[in-house]
Order: C-alpha cells, then sequence, then structure tokens
C-alpha cells in the first residue's frame, strides 16, 4: 500500500494522493476491455490506475469542472475528459453513444490541490479571497453568500451543511454585523464570526467552511443527480465505487443503493404497495477506511469512506 500510494503521490507531483487507491481499483473488479467513468478526475491518480487495467478496446471517460484538473490529463487516447460537473453524466455519456457502463468511481473530497490554493479560498490556513468555486465559471462565491442569504438560509446551512453547534447563533451573528465591514476575504471572515467561534476553534472553523463549500458547489445536489443516473447507466454486473468524508454525504450515498431512490421510506413498510425491486446489492460487508499506514501518509484520508456496490 504504501509504495502505491508513494508512486502516485510522486507522479501526480502531489497535486492530489489518491485515497484508497488500491481498494478502490480492486472493488471496480475492472475488465480490460470496459468502459469506465471517473467522476471526479482531479490529479488523475484512479484514472492512471484504471487505465493500467484496460486493453486497447477500453474507454474511460473522466469528469471535473476544475479547470486545473485539466493540466493532468495524460496523452492516451482510451480516456475522454469531459469539464463538466459529474451531475450531466447521462448527458455526455449518450453525446459520446454510451448507453450503460462497467464500472463508475467518485471520490467526492476536495482534492488536495484545492486545498492547498491559498487563492481557491477552500481553506482555513491561508489568506485569500472568500471564494470556494470548484468552476470558477459560476456566479455563487463563498462571499456571496454571507452577504446575500438570510438569517434563517444561514442558520439552515451552517446546521445541515456544517453540523455547526451554534449555527443559529452564527447566523444572526452575521447578518447583525455584516454591513459593518468588507467581507471579501478569509482572514476577514473569521475576524467577523471571530466573537462566536465554540469549542475548538480549528474543528469549527473547519464546519463553516465545509457547509460554505458544499453550498457554493451545490454537492448534496449534483451528488443526488448523479446517483439517480446510475440505475440507467451502469450495466447488470456493473461496479460502483463511492468514496465519501463526511456524513452527510455518506447518508446520501448509503439510502440510495440501499432502496435505489432518493425517497426516504421506512423499511420493511407493511403498508407499502408491493415490494420494491432491488437493484444494487454490497460487494463487502462493511464500509472500506484507509489503514494506519495511509493515514500517516496521507492525514486527508482519515475521514473517507468507500461504500462499494454492484448493479444486479
Amino acid at each position: 500500500m504504501k509504495n502505491k500510494l508513494s508512486n502516485q503521490s510522486t507522479n501526480q507531483s502531489n497535486y492530489h494522493i489518491p485515497v484508497l487507491y488500491n481498494e478502490t481499483l480492486k472493488a471496480l473488479a475492472i475488465k480490460p476491455n470496459g468502459v469506465y467513468v471517473d467522476c471526479t478526475f482531479g490529479g488523475g491518480g484512479h484514472s492512471k490506475g484504471i487505465l493500467q487495467q484496460l486493453n486497447s478496446d477500453g474507454k474511460l471517460f473522466a469528469f471535473d469542472q476544475d479547470a486545473d484538473a485539466q493540466k493532468n490529463i495524460p496523452n492516451d487516447n482510451r480516456i475522454i475528459f469531459v469539464p463538466h460537473n459529474f451531475r450531466y453524466l447521462q448527458k455526455f455519456l449518450r453525446l459520446y453513444k454510451v448507453q450503460q457502463v462497467d464500472g463508475l468511481l467518485a471520490d467526492l473530497g476536495v482534492s488536495s490541490h484545492q486545498f492547498d490554493e491559498g487563492s481557491r479560498g477552500f481553506s482555513t490556513r491561508f489568506d485569500g479571497p472568500l471564494d470556494m468555486r470548484m468552476n470558477i465559471q459560476t456566479a455563487t462565491t463563498a462571499a456571496s453568500i454571507i452577504h446575500s442569504y438570510s438569517e434563517q438560509q444561514l442558520h439552515k446551512m451552517f446546521e445541515q451543511y456544517g453540523e455547526v453547534t451554534n449555527a443559529k447563533t452564527l447566523a444572526k451573528h452575521i447578518v447583525q454585523n455584516r454591513q459593518k465591514q468588507t467581507l471579501q476575504t478569509i482572514e476577514q471572515f473569521k475576524m467577523l464570526i471571530h466573537s462566536v467561534v465554540k469549542g475548538n476553534p480549528n474543528k469549527y472553523l473547519a464546519q463553516v467552511f465545509q457547509a460554505l463549500r458544499i453550498e457554493v458547489n451545490d454537492e448534496i445536489g449534483a451528488l443526488k443527480e448523479m446517483l439517480l443516473q446510475l440505475n440507467d447507466v451502469v450495466k447488470s454486473g456493473g461496479r460502483v465505487a463511492i468514496i465519501t468524508f463526511h456524513s452527510l454525504e455518506d447518508r446520501v450515498v448509503k439510502n440510495f443503493f440501499k432502496s435505489g431512490s432518493l425517497q426516504n421510506e421506512l423499511p420493511d413498510n407493511p403498508f407499502a404497495l408491493g415490494k420494491k425491486e432491488k437493484l444494487w446489492k454490497n460487494v463487502t460487508s462493511k464500509l472500506i477506511t484507509a489503514s494506519e499506514n495511509e493515514i500517516k501518509e496521507n492525514k486527508r484520508s482519515r475521514s473517507a469512506k468507500l461504500r462499494i456496490v454492484e448493479r444486479i
């Protein structure tokens, strides 16, 4: 594991170390002549691993809305790069006359590159613009949300997407004080909310920034749209591997594969009309998480959870 991760890290020039690399590639049970999708290309680590197992007839579709990721596209005619959000999965597969695929991977975490580029505004470690857009062509930034959202909208966002303990207090404080100072940079925002930070400041800020990032990029909405397309896009016997980094994402993924839909129906409901056809089965009996060795080498892997399912 360690050698493989080290090689990938070197190959990607630290753009992004692919999390759960060996486990994910094994999970996909790659067919040499198959068609696969990497929904989150990033530094291309997982994609290169897939390409290594494909023969000349195999094909890989790689999605990424971040323009920076395009610098990592390998010179390989088996890969088709799609510079868009994976919520448009089926649209672009059909554009390339592909109806179904043999497997799909989605690593839902923010890339190391995005966290380490202060100008992107994803990290609390740097001062930079309060931005957080994965696709810089979109209009909504973290700053525009902080300036324009109502107290109720901010409260819901921080509570739902960041699980911030005093979300209501934080939202009220922002609305009451946001007109008193300029709020265009990370440091300006941190200064604004300094007096209401609760508990461990680093953990608190990470939760606040997570909530903002999810809202800016509509991450949960995009995830749900992509999941709904999988029932049609993945062949019978095809594998899907999804890596999540927080409970909200993981809950959405888990519930979808359990029911094949996004409806939160009660299990074994005696009043349900008919029994729903089961579309997915778990490949492993429990979640796969990073080993101690991987966590030592890449601290960001400690919260990663890998779910693997197979289309029935």
